[in-house]
């Protein structure tokens, strides 16, 4: 009796334990400081992260010398290619290496192994693969590293060969790849590579490292701006959240989007400031307990100017709004992100994930938020990250939350 009491408990805090585990956990702890590889590529930054995972995959034949034959070909590249096309060529994952990759991964994993509990305890509930959180593990597994491998392939189209990306007057290339002597900034960008990964046995250690150092020299590390946003610029918002009575107010957040000046060497905008103004009313009528600005650098092209920062400045120092009460998301590039983005703060903030927010902005493009912009998030991104509520004026539209926030999406690197 004892002995079928025992198995029962067992199979009970088994299945509890499989729940937890299948669905993102907002008491998860994200890895990585929010730095440009863990916002891009979770997954691989995870293998990374878990020595035994390393090994495992560094061990496998397939993937070893899957890793010893690109390090090769980037050595000849350095003596053999006359030209930059030559030198990406041997960067990028090819379909083949791809589907290999996922095939091996399949092999490779078991729920009890290394690769296993990395994937139940740490991908899953970081939620950054949410939208293939039906999967069993397994085809999760392959399914985030098709994504990743995608990704990386993308940044070395667009920021080494100057591919457009999906907004060119704000994304592109910071270089004319036509340019006399681009070949041979080429060849000393993959020669710096080359000394970094000739010693890895880890089969996407040269691509990954490829694609962070064509952002780094573009200077397109937007992804990781002001991170780690909940240790600096947020920290005091995120010390209040802990202590706020959510049932004083009627809505958690005040959402107030960026809009960029548009003209070199502005701040901030005069809209964005009439958009500043709207937010701080509500927020003293008390609507709810922050306001959250959102916008990176985003205009004009390659501005030092983050829309979000600024916001915040103009909001305490001219409005009067204190500090500990505006929270910054500092990478958002279009008002899709805008929304998505301030979702994932509020759920990585411990706010309460049922509880509606409103966005405050001028008429015309909160209008588009409710008309239009769920046609350009499918689009986009793919997925709806909220679900519209009341509108309560021609400026502020109710929103909800939504989990599909959290899913990364590489393609977009400046803004996953």
């Amino acid at each position: 009796m004892k002995k079928c009491l025992l198995l029962l408990v067992f199979a009970v805090f088994g299945l509890r334990l499989f729940a937890q585990e299948s669905h993102p956990s907002q008491q998860y702890q994200p890895i990585g400081q929010g730095s440009v590889k863990v916002k891009n590529y979770y997954l691989l930054s995870l293998i990374k992260h878990d020595p035994a995972v390393m090994r495992l995959l560094e061990n496998d034949a397939v993937l070893a010398d899957m890793a010893a034959k690109r390090n090769a070909a980037i050595s000849a590249s350095l003596t053999d290619c006359k030209d930059y096309t030559c030198f990406t060529a041997n960067l990028k994952f090819t379909d083949d290496q791809i589907k290999t990759v996922g095939e091996r991964l399949a092999a490779l994993y078991t729920p009890l192994n290394a690769l296993g509990k990395l994937v139940k305890t740490q991908l899953i509930p970081s939620g950054t693969h949410v939208l293939n959180q039906k999967l069993e593990p397994k085809q999760l597994l392959v399914k985030a590293w098709e994504i990743e491998a995608s990704g990386v392939n993308r940044v070395i189209s667009v920021y080494a060969e100057g591919k457009k990306p999906n907004y060119p007057t704000i994304d592109s290339i910071s270089f004319n790849v036509h340019a006399k002597g681009y070949t041979t900034q080429m060849a000393n960008a993959v020669a710096t590579l080359y000394v970094e990964v000739k010693s890895s046995k880890l089969f996407f250690q040269a691509p990954l490292t490829a694609a962070l150092i064509f952002l780094d020299i573009n200077e397109r590390t937007d992804a990781a701006n002001d991170e780690p946003m909940a240790e600096t610029v947020n920290k005091a918002a995120v010390e209040k959240a802990r202590t706020v009575d959510w049932n004083k107010y009627r809505y958690s957040v005040i959402l107030v989007p960026g809009a960029g000046p548009g003209e070199s060497g502005m701040a901030l905008s005069a809209e964005g400031m009439l958009r500043c103004r709207l937010g701080a009313n509500r927020y003293f009528e008390g609507l709810a307990p922050f306001v959250m600005t959102s916008g990176g650098k985003v205009h004009p092209f390659k501005t030092k100017f983050c829309e979000a920062d600024e916001m915040k400045k103009y909001l305490v120092e001219s409005l009067h709004v204190p500090a500990s009460a505006v929270i910054v998301e500092p990478q958002a590039r279009h008002t899709t992100t805008n929304m998505r983005n301030g979702v994932r703060l509020m759920y990585h903030y411990g706010f309460p994930f049922g509880k509606p927010a409103i966005t405050c902005t001028d008429k015309s493009q909160s209008e588009y938020i409710e008309k239009t912009m769920a046609d350009r998030c499918m689009k986009e991104l793919g997925y709806m990250p909220y679900k519209l509520g009341k509108r309560l004026s021609d400026t502020e539209q109710e929103f909800y939350p939504l989990i599909e926030s959290l899913q990364i999406n590489p393609l977009e690197p400046l803004d996953p």
